[in-house]
């Protein structure tokens, strides 16, 4: 491959932040790193302009001609083989994109060629890819690893992809949207579950999981809140570290800085049911979604890949 870079680009609900990857090397170039804030809810002219404005940035300071192509992390619902966004605007954000061509859009914008590679993949899974491929599971084949903040992301890699089907996973690969307890897997394991469940509580209304564990030491409430949300998070996880046969746990988001206040009691549930795998906290943190979707713009990673992309 003579042009050795690809631009991972990652998609939040306020922000895009891009950053090139060596394909080769498989190392960030943390010096192209862009970033830049948007209203989800703005009209696509404005939404596609702070997209490519950024994107611009990392590829000028990469140098266009090394770039061979541009991966985003993307959550959904989106059509990531077409890369058309499906949101409806349910789900609070990005309503005004619906149906669009992004990668026609963009390519107009940062005046590529047509045959330009921009692919696209769901935010939890290039998570995912990521450790797998220089992270906390790379050497293992068989590994689930999850994102725990605003909500629940997840995905089940074998050999270096992901898996979305068949009897070994939940549906599309998925494990948000399963029920558990009075609601789904998404209302408890994520930043608002835990807020919402201390304010219940102790009558008080904290700004996120940051505050919750600087509270732990000293309150109670706090650390029994953590100590019960490792021990259901082993409960719901159980059935399907066992159909999947996992090897390597990965969790990543916001809350895997609190790990050290839920992970006894996530490991202690888990051994008792003889469940033994590896635990890990990413380091790569948001890293790890810039190099999924970047890997995205290798071809013979991408043919492989599709098959599951199709069903996400």
């Amino acid at each position: 491959m003579d042009k050795k870079l690809a631009i991972g680009v990652d998609i939040g609900g306020s922000h895009v932040s891009c950053v090139a990857y060596n394909l080769e090397s498989k190392t960030l170039l943390k010096k192209t790193h862009a970033e830049n804030d948007l209203d989800n809810h703005g009209q696509p002219d404005e939404i596609i302009n702070t997209w490519g404005r950024t994107i611009r940035k990392t590829m000028e300071l990469a140098g266009f001609d090394k770039v061979s192509g541009i991966g985003f992390a993307m959550p959904g619902p989106f059509d990531y083989v077409k890369g058309i966004p499906l949101f409806t605007g349910e789900n609070g954000k990005y309503e005004n994109i619906y149906g669009v061509n992004v990668p026609d859009l963009l390519k107009n914008y940062l005046e590529l060629p047509g045959d330009f590679k921009i692919r696209f993949i769901n935010d939890a899974t290039a998570f995912a890819i990521g450790e797998d491929q220089v992270g906390k599971a790379s050497d293992c084949s068989q590994s689930l690893s999850v994102t725990l903040g605003t909500g629940f992301g997840s995905a089940f890699i074998r050999n270096e992809l992901p898996v979305v089907d068949g009897d070994e996973v939940p549906e599309n690969g998925c494990l948000w949207h399963l029920p558990f307890e009075n609601g789904i897997a998404d209302d408890y394991f994520s930043t608002r579950g835990l807020i919402s469940r201390f304010e219940m509580l102790a009558g008080e209304k904290l700004s996120g999981v940051k505050q919750l564990a600087e509270l732990a030491g000293k309150n109670k409430i706090a650390q029994d809140l953590f100590d019960d949300f490792g021990i259901k998070m082993g409960m719901f996880l159980h059935p399907w570290i066992e159909k999947f046969g996992i090897e390597v746990f990965v969790i990543g988001g916001n809350i895997s800085r609190a790990y050290h206040l839920f992970g006894n009691s996530l490991n202690k549930y888990l051994e008792k049911r003889g469940l033994k795998m590896e635990i890990s906290v990413s380091e790569l943190k948001e890293a790890a979604a810039f190099i999924g979707a970047a890997t995205l713009v290798d071809n013979n990673f991408y043919k492989r890949i599709i098959p599951a992309l199709s069903k996400m």
